[in-house]
């Protein structure tokens, strides 16, 4: 298997020239760029496996950059680095399309593992590996595929839609806690704001609902979390 190539879009040198060093240790091929019209540019040229993206970078920020490279490409894993604490930052990266982000300063271990990770669930999903799609009322889902066909039309599926989406599939009818949630898709502490998968769950209702306003397959269970049915009563 050939070296997994990353692109990393990160204005700071010292910290890019770490990274690099450490994701090369780690068998990873890296391109490094430090602007995001850069970035943008070198993602018409090359396929890359995972797009490491800081937010604070001089002209288009890293929320623009998220937006355009999302627009393109709806598989493509997109890791966001931000020295922003404030929830409303975390909401938005998510929002425009990234699959996980780390808050500066991070550990170099959470970093590599997340990579590491972002990097194995990606492999999983490769094209071409289509399994039977699950259906539910008017829709149909190939995680495998990444793929979707609703009422709608068709949707390319993010890696952390997959992700939610198979959690959701693996335990149809029961109540699936925020706690839970956070934990096994977001990979996040219990204790991390709840709103970024509110937000989260507003798109896929958007997505999969026959009325987003009135649900009748992903069911908000009050005090406690999400809960999906996939034959809705009449």
């Amino acid at each position: 298997m050939s070296a997994p190539h990353i692109l990393l879009v990160e204005d700071e040198p010292h910290i890019a020239r770490g990274l690099v060093f450490n994701l090369e240790s780690e068998g990873c091929s890296v391109t490094h760029v430090g602007t995001g019209e850069a970035a943008l540019e070198e993602i018409k040229r090359t396929d890359y496996a995972l797009v490491v993206l800081d937010v604070m970078l001089p002209g288009i920020d890293g929320f623009e950059v998220c937006r355009r490279l999302r627009q393109r490409d709806k598989r493509l894993p997109i890791l966001m680095l931000t020295a922003r604490t404030e929830e409303k930052a975390r909401v938005r990266g998510l929002t425009e399309g990234a699959d996980d982000y780390l808050t500066k300063p991070f550990s170099l271990d959470e970093f590599l593992l997340r990579v590491r990770g972002m990097l194995r669930r990606s492999e999983w999903y490769r094209p071409g590996e289509i399994g039977g799609g699950y259906r539910f009322g008017a829709n149909e889902v190939w995680l495998e595929d990444r793929r979707a066909r609703t009422a709608g039309g068709a949707v390319e599926l993010t890696e952390l839609e997959v992700r939610f989406l198979r959690e959701l599939f693996r335990n149809e009818g029961r109540v699936l806690t925020r706690t839970h949630l956070l934990a096994t898709v977001w990979e996040l502490p219990a204790d991390s704001e709840t709103r970024t998968m509110d937000n989260f769950v507003v798109r896929m209702r958007k997505y999969f609902e026959p009325d987003p306003a009135r649900p009748i397959h992903l069911l908000t269970v009050r005090g406690r979390g999400y809960r999906f049915v996939r034959d809705a009563a009449p």
